[in-house]
């Protein structure tokens, strides 16, 4: 792609000697520029990239996009675009780059502080059940089919996104399924997606290193439903909200959307339990279109939840009930999110790996276990392991170590990636509680 044509959409752009120029990529990182590069400076909660410009120039820069001319040298005769937020003009540009690769691809966001990595595979399964081949970006890594790639954020940056979302429609995906982060919506990573539905997960206490308050926490999740969804390219939207969350109850969607809400009763999909223990779940979904029957082979009420969000993405992609119930009914689970441990010895303690690592998740998981034992009768002990991460918010260290002793028998508190601080402080903070 030619520096004009990328430039076009912002027409008052100055025009420079390098206009008819090859761009070879989009950087916000003066370190990555090349020649052929355009550079985006971006004004971080850190570093201002505005700093870096001339940096950027002298490795090669073709273009610059600023929110100001202040640090252009005013020798460089490049082509130079000047906008409000360079944030945003980034998404738009990575976007008409690589050729709007979302607009092929039915596009699936989910948000929330827990359920995401699961929603966004059950999802997957669903939808490839159908015959969509389907692509996933998360926490855990990108892949589609036997294509994986690895993952440094929930939710990728821009140029990053919109590069593998090009590499889904080149290996053929008919759809994608996103974890969306509330860093990505605070900072419009996703605004140049044209997403088909959008799912609300719930929201509890995390982040808040960043966020600082819940209400702005829970304003940078709703983008999706509100400014996001709206602005979708799609001629038909649906957005697929947990009514049992207290939060979700505070979402509104644009008026665009169709909206289906999940819960327990007086929802549009909802739910009544057969039987539970540790191998997993037999329940039915009930919606307005039927009623169905699933085996999931995955433990835990909240996994129940999931796949009722899982369900409304595919009721919003038109799948039969029935196709849904049989690719949930065959649900292997995700490494990490209450992962059972085999054990060839059926008699042997059952032992799960859960990443929870917020209270509600950590609360979610062992409740779940705890109503397990009940329905299955199981006379065992509930024994949890855990930690907390250093460098980010101490506040729910001990609210953590609260819950881990209301549903625990027995509980061993270890380090868990203290990064700078020191473990022992922080193992400290967990026994307050």
């Amino acid at each position: 792609m030619k520096l004009a044509q990328l430039f076009s959409i912002y027409p008052e752009y100055r025009v420079g000697e390098t206009i008819h120029k090859d761009v070879v990529n989009i950087c916000r990182d003066s370190r990555d520029v090349v020649p052929g590069s355009v550079f985006v400076a971006i004004s971080g909660y850190k570093v201002d990239g505005h700093e870096y410009i001339s940096k950027a120039i002298e490795n090669g820069a073709i273009g610059i996009v600023a929110e100001s001319t202040a640090k252009i040298p005013k020798e460089y005769s490049g082509a130079v675009v000047i906008v409000t937020d360079t944030r945003v003009a980034l998404q738009k540009l990575a976007s008409h780059f690589y050729g709007n690769p979302a607009s092929e691809l039915f596009c699936v966001g989910v948000t929330g502080t827990n359920g995401k990595t699961t929603i966004t595979y059950m999802v997957e399964a669903i939808l490839n059940h159908y015959g969509w081949p389907t692509g996933v970006l998360g926490t855990i890594n990108h892949h589609l089919g036997d294509h994986v790639w690895k993952s440094s954020l929930t939710t990728p940056d821009a140029v990053d996104l919109q590069r593998r979302l090009r590499e889904f429609c080149a290996l053929g995906a008919k759809a994608v399924v996103f974890e969306v982060s509330s860093h990505a919506l605070s900072q419009y990573r996703v605004d140049e997606v044209p997403f088909d539905v959008t799912v609300f997960s719930n929201l509890s206490r995390d982040h808040l290193d960043y966020h600082l308050t819940m209400e702005n926490y829970f304003h940078s999740k709703e983008r999706l439903f509100t400014d996001v969804l709206a602005q979708s390219s799609k001629s038909e939207i649906f957005a697929v909200i947990n009514q049992a969350d207290e939060y979700g109850q505070k979402i509104f969607p644009t008026d665009r959307a169709h909206v289906f809400r999940y819960g327990e009763r007086d929802v549009d999909i909802s739910f009544t339990i057969n039987k539970m223990d540790f191998q997993g779940s037999e329940f039915e979904i009930i919606t307005s279109r039927g009623t169905v029957e699933v085996q999931l082979p995955i433990p835990g009420l909240f996994n129940i939840y999931n796949a009722l969000a899982a369900s409304g993405v595919g009721l919003a992609a038109h799948i039969s009930l029935s196709k849904i119930a049989e690719a949930l009914s065959e649900f292997q689970g995700v490494p990490g999110r209450l992962q059972r441990v085999p054990l060839s010895d059926v008699c042997r303690p059952a032992i799960f790996i859960d990443y929870a690592h917020t209270p509600d998740a950590l609360e979610k998981v062992l409740e779940s276990l705890n109503e397990v034992r009940k329905a299955s009768q199981s006379q065992g002990q509930i024994i949890t392991v855990f930690g907390c991460g250093g460098d980010r918010d101490k506040g729910k260290r001990p609210i953590m170590g609260s819950l881990a002793e209301k549903y625990s028998d027995l509980i061993f508190i270890t380090s868990d990636n203290p990064r700078t601080e020191d473990p022992e402080q922080i193992i400290q903070d967990v026994l307050v509680g």
